[in-house]
């Protein structure tokens, strides 16, 4: 079996992740999201994930993929794990339709390079 947990282990979650949020919002406006309580659970929890797994690669992995924001990722997290009753979900909406695509997409290039380092 093999389980090797490294940077390319990492990205494959956090591109799982992505793919589920895009998976299950799209088409959705802001209203449609926030009345389903289920799903806005379900982004905040996968949000979490991709911070909580990038924050798992190593940092010259980070260094070398520098045009991925990975403050911004870690501060999505802060804000849903320490305000979760009053995140504005306005911003978790923009995130969703507007920055998770691209993000996709330069990690699924990662990906595709079998970067395992």
């Amino acid at each position: 079996m093999d389980n090797k947990k490294d940077n390319g282990y990492y990205v494959k979650k956090i591109v799982n992740d992505l793919n589920f949020i895009i998976k299950h919002t799209n088409n959705l406006t802001i209203s449609d999201l926030v009345e389903n309580e289920v799903l806005v659970d379900s982004v905040m929890f996968r949000l979490i994930q991709v911070s909580e797994n990038s924050d798992k690669l190593t940092d010259d992995f980070k260094i070398r993929h520098n045009t991925i924001p990975w403050r911004a990722v870690k501060g999505m997290r802060n804000r849903i794990v320490h305000e979760y009753g009053n995140v504005d979900m306005s911003v978790v909406y923009d995130t969703v339709k507007n920055d998770i695509p691209n993000l996709l997409l330069e990690l699924k290039e990662i990906a595709d390079k079998n970067i395992g380092s």
